[in-house]
């Protein structure tokens, strides 16, 4: 017991931590349904991921970035999101290659090998320092690992799983994913690999996207818990229709729309290797006349009525790859002959505009690259990142409307002098809570738009005169519902169909989402028995103290 002595940090929280026996199990999921259902009960709960690996991420009030899940999280909690509940990001950028992101900031570009042999102590003290506080704030801890902790090569200098249990002094429930197969042999094996100590830590499992008749699964049930002592929590069916954003772009390889079913407005976006924050998509996947369709070749692309570059954490790289697929040159003729629409999002939007520069070699060592030049815009990338909450006005098809979103980006944007064909700003911005701060290295470097300094008027985005193409660094532009529908009916229109009177609202889409899966979990899962062994198992590691 001396190891988890000299790493425990217990404050006032009763935490629980899930962890899986891979990755994309559930494990988010669940816990944004126990941030909920504890929240339901009064309790103030917080998420907390000490370190997070994903390219989709989350502006905090104060303009720090985290893991987009752990934002999600604390909204279905219903507190605010800080750098605490995720204090570790790493984005991946290349090849065995991460920006590392600490409390919101980044840190500097690490390959994993020094990421793993120089980092380790300086990441421990600052997810120790980070749980401590919040639980010293909150009554309940919601804790989530990642992949599996039985990557036994990895154990050593871990810093998400088993070592942030014995940290938190946390029980621990273990999810498998069913719909994988051989969902016995993952739980058991892992139960296998893991020490002695950090078994005794798994008060029970959760088995995760359950179809079918449950009574052909209980003879397994009943033998598992005999054979392993770890009871079965619960069996959660396959939950269709959520709509709570997913943390990493790995669930993009489930996105197939069905090809039997017709829909009146054909979306494709381009799925970058690189694809950033893919959840600015979700709003358009959940209207019911949009088939959206992911694409990574000319010959799938066809002649969608709406075409979307989105956020690229690599830009040059990822518009190397828009060009060698032959997509780049499709895009352009399909806006030339009036066929479709083009919506570029951060780094999709960098990349509709003449030149993207990257001198310095923030995201890569190529550099720089031609744009599609739909736009009149050349971008440099800064040694500052952008992280900030923006609000504004956005004017399309002769209507104004009220835009929020949020920015993350390296790269500063110059609008050119228009020789031809003419472009005007997307949106007037109204409001932006400017956290640009000192480079890696110290040095603070001005900004293109810092036009707000000099109380000059201020803008974000272009487009187009004939209105075919667009480009925001606003994420999440496609959540405010006036301008989605409003670009919608637009494109029925010019179908030649009727624009639909009545859609829903994304924000409370999302806030059913999480009682409908707090519900599902509530249905299926023994809370009862997971709330006596919280408690059990923290009264047996006291008296063991």
């Amino acid at each position: 017991m001396a190891s988890q002595r000299q790493e425990s940090s217990r404050g006032m929280a009763l935490p629980l931590m899930f962890q899986g026996t891979g990755s994309d199990v559930g494990k988010s999921v669940l816990v944004t349904a126990f941030c909920r259902l504890f929240a339901r009960r009064g309790y103030r709960t917080a998420p907390f991921k000490s370190q997070n690996m994903a390219l989709n991420s989350y502006i905090t009030v104060d303009g720090k970035e985290i893991g987009r899940a752990q934002g999600v999280q604390a909204e279905a909690a219903g507190v605010t999101a800080t750098t605490d509940m995720n204090p570790i990001l790493i984005k991946p950028s290349r090849e065995a290659e991460a920006q590392i992101v600490v409390h919101g900031r980044p840190l500097k570009n690490m390959k994993a090998g020094e990421y793993r042999t120089s980092f380790f102590g300086q990441g421990l003290a600052v997810i120790r320092e980070a749980y401590t506080r919040l639980a010293q704030e909150y009554e309940r801890i919601v804790i989530e690992g990642a992949g599996s902790p039985a990557e036994i090569n990895l154990n050593d200098r871990e810093l998400v799983n088993m070592r942030v249990a014995r940290m938190a002094d946390a029980p621990v429930i273990l999810v498998a994913d069913i719909e994988r197969g051989g969902v016995f042999a993952n739980l058991v094996g892992t139960l296998e690999l893991l020490e002695p100590e950090d078994r005794e830590r798994v008060i029970g499992v959760i088995i995760n996207k359950f179809r079918g008749d449950l009574s052909l699964l209980e003879p397994g049930l009943d033998w598992f818990e005999k054979y392993t002592g770890k009871p079965v929590l619960g069996v959660l069916p396959y939950i269709h229709g959520l709509w709570i954003e997913a943390e990493d772009s790995v669930v993009l390889n489930h996105v197939k729309p069905d090809p039997e079913q017709e829909k009146d407005l054909d979306i494709a976006v381009v799925k970058l290797p690189m694809i950033s924050n893919f959840t600015d998509i979700d709003p358009l996947m959940a209207e019911t006349d949009c088939k959206v369709r992911y694409v990574t070749a000319v010959h799938e692309l066809g002649q969608p009525d709406l075409i979307i570059l989105p956020g690229s954490k690599n830009t040059i790289e990822d518009l190397v790859f828009v060009k060698k697929t032959g997509l780049a040159n499709k895009i352009r003729k399909l806006v030339w002959d009036k066929k479709s629409i083009v919506f570029g999002i951060c780094g999709g939007y960098q990349m509709l505009g003449r030149a993207i520069a990257d001198p310095d070699h923030m995201e890569t060592p190529l550099g720089e690259a031609e744009g599609l030049g739909l736009l009149p815009l050349v971008t440099r990338m800064a040694r500052t990142k952008t992280t900030v909450r923006s609000r504004g006005r956005l004017t399309f098809d002769g209507q104004t409307f009220p835009v929020a979103g949020y920015e993350i980006h390296m790269g500063q944007s110059q609008v050119l002098a228009q020789s031809h064909g003419r472009a005007s700003p997307l949106i007037q911005v109204e409001d932006r809570s400017d956290s640009m701060e000192k480079d890696w290295e110290g040095e603070n470097e001005a900004s293109a738009q810092d036009a707000h300094h000099r109380n000059e008027p201020w803008t974000d985005g272009l487009i187009t005169e004939d209105g075919a193409v667009m480009g925001t660094y606003f994420h999440g532009i496609f959540h405010n519902d006036a301008f989605r529908w409003t670009l919608l009916n637009h494109l029925r229109v010019k179908k030649g169909l009727t624009p639909l009177k009545e859609r829903v609202s994304f924000a409370a889409i999302r806030e059913q989402a999480f009682d409908y899966l707090a519900d599902e979990v509530e249905k299926h899962v023994q809370l009862e028995r997971v709330e006596a062994l919280m408690r059990s198992y923290q009264t047996r590691r006291r008296r063991q103290w």
